[in-house]
């Protein structure tokens, strides 16, 4: 039906130009007729018109007007236009099936991504719910241990665990874009107030915008969660009132994370180089393969920071 009603549209086109076209122009509204109809409809609707286009030129506007008669000229006049329109139909058509393979191989591209997807966050689903089984079974044991010291190493652990997966949960959750970080950072800072059960200490959390990728974000933000526990655990060790300030921003192309209390501060004679705790040697650890600096400053009764610097070379 496209091929008919195109091949009328050129004809009837062409039968309205003819007293004002000068000889020599039998297929002038025929060749996009052909063209527009192989583009639109397809290969075979293409030939339709293009025979019904010849036929018609040969009838009506060669040699001998409403005859098939052809004089030498005429005949070789409808072979190029047989030619053209040849030529035409096929590139047209290669490049149709072109495009629909590469409409085809798109669609199985998206197909493939969404399974993709869909089984990564399967796995890190599985990894964050193994995570959270672990701490739970460590926390269990501990009921069973008398010690103290290996009571309290339990509880530790248990607690970065369930830190752990609560972290996979949150950064491998469907989301557009770069992820904001101060929402973040805050929803990491409470859940570790709360485990902890320090009702009494205000943490704020303030953070630029930073697309960070996994390798950098999962270390990061499991420094910072070491950062706080250590905070509450050696700034208000008796569960006193204070105040905990958060701070992410990039600076002449670094990436400073400041972790600030108001808390007992740090010890006499204390050094990095022989950390005291377990999680300081943690964040050490973590911040040497992320390629940071992490240090940390104050004095007795003063209160602590905590500071680590990416480069943001490093942090990309």
């Amino acid at each position: 039906m496209f091929a008919l009603a195109t091949f009328a549209v050129a004809m009837v086109a062409r039968l309205a130009l003819d007293d004002r076209l000068p000889a020599g122009f039998p297929f002038l509204t025929f060749f996009p007729a052909v063209i527009v109809t192989t583009f639109l409809a397809g290969l075979w609707p293409g030939i339709v018109t293009a025979l019904l286009s010849g036929l018609a030129s040969w009838y009506f506007f060669l040699g001998t007007t409403q005859s098939l008669d052809l004089a030498p000229g005429s005949a070789l006049a409808l072979g190029f236009f047989g030619l053209v329109v040849a030529v035409d139909i096929a590139v047209i058509h290669t490049m149709n099936v072109a495009l629909e393979r590469l409409a085809e191989e798109r669609n199985r591209s998206a197909r493939l991504t969404q399974q993709t997807q869909v089984m990564f966050s399967e796995l890190q689903h599985r990894v964050s719910n193994n995570l959270q089984l672990a701490s739970s079974l460590i926390a269990i044991q501990k009921s069973k241990v008398k010690d103290p010291e290996a009571r309290r190493a339990l509880e530790e652990a248990a607690g970065r665990l369930s830190t752990l997966g609560r972290l996979h949960r949150r950064l491998h959750a469907p989301h557009d874009g770069p992820m904001d970080m101060e929402p973040f950072l805050r929803e990491l800072c409470q859940d570790i107030l709360k485990t902890s059960g320090a009702e009494r200490i205000d943490c704020t959390v303030s953070a630029a915008e930073s697309d960070l990728p996994p390798d950098t974000l999962i270390p990061l933000a499991l420094i910072l969660a070491e950062l706080v526990s250590n905070a509450l655990e050696h700034g208000f060790p008796n569960g006193e009132a204070g105040r905990i300030a958060v701070d992410l921003r990039a600076d002449d192309g670094e990436l400073v994370l400041t972790v600030r209390d108001d808390g007992a501060g740090l010890p006499d004679g204390f050094t990095l180089a022989r950390p005291s705790s377990l999680g300081l040697k943690i964040v050490s650890s973590l911040a040497a393969q992320i390629g940071g600096s992490f240090s940390m400053t104050g004095s007795r009764g003063q209160g602590t920071t905590a500071r680590l610097v990416l480069s943001q070379t490093m942090a990309s």
